[in-house]
């Protein structure tokens, strides 16, 4: 399997996965409305006409991946329950963003991106955007409970929108040394706040 097939699931998942997991790449790549299903078909490595067997339209499609967002933010927010502690789990969060950087520069942050991009739709897919930032806040708010924090939802409030902030500076200046400046920033008031 070549490198790129790695990148769209290679021959090794099936179409469906691999349809998804496309729309997802060419979403965050292009976004919603200048997405075509042929390039989300190319990108994954199907052909157009097999699209429509598992999808019969591009918003079934869309919302396929955004469900995919959604179960890999469940996913990636879990993994940080093997930090003892609830300031080492954010600690972790800021550490995963600052792996994601050179991403970020190129084409912003793939939630955010996606999510302020359905929220100027008036469709089924307006929910969407709330639905996947409100995972990252209730677990940041979590984690500020644990500390103790009676402000927590505050605290998760104001460091989720440092990081989307911080994300789209990073991809508006082309500058992936932005995040690790502001991580930084964040560990050090994550610190303050203990």
């Amino acid at each position: 399997m070549t490198d790129s097939d790695a990148n769209r699931g290679g021959p090794t998942l099936d179409k469906r996965q691999r349809l998804v997991e496309g729309a997802r790449v060419v979403l965050h790549q292009q976004g919603v409305e200048k997405t075509t299903i042929a390039d989300i078909a190319q990108a994954a490595d199907v052909p157009v006409g097999n699209v429509y067997y598992y999808f019969k339209t591009k918003d079934e499609l869309v919302q396929a991946a955004i469900d995919a967002q959604a179960q890999d933010i469940k996913t990636m927010l879990a993994s940080f329950d093997r930090h003892r502690s609830p300031k080492a789990r954010l600690k972790a969060f800021l550490r995963a963003i600052t792996d994601r950087r050179e991403v970020a520069a190129l084409h912003g942050c793939p939630h955010g991106t996606l999510c302020s991009e359905l929220a100027k739709r008036e469709d089924d897919f307006e929910r969407a955007p709330a639905i996947l930032m409100q995972l990252f806040i209730d677990w940041a708010e979590q984690q500020f409970r644990s500390m103790g924090r009676r402000d927590a939802r505050d605290l998760a409030v104001a460091m989720i929108a440092s990081y989307q902030g911080i994300m789209l500076l990073t991809n508006t200046f082309r500058q992936p040394e932005l995040i690790v400046r502001e991580a930084r920033r964040l560990n050090r008031w994550i610190d303050s706040l203990a």
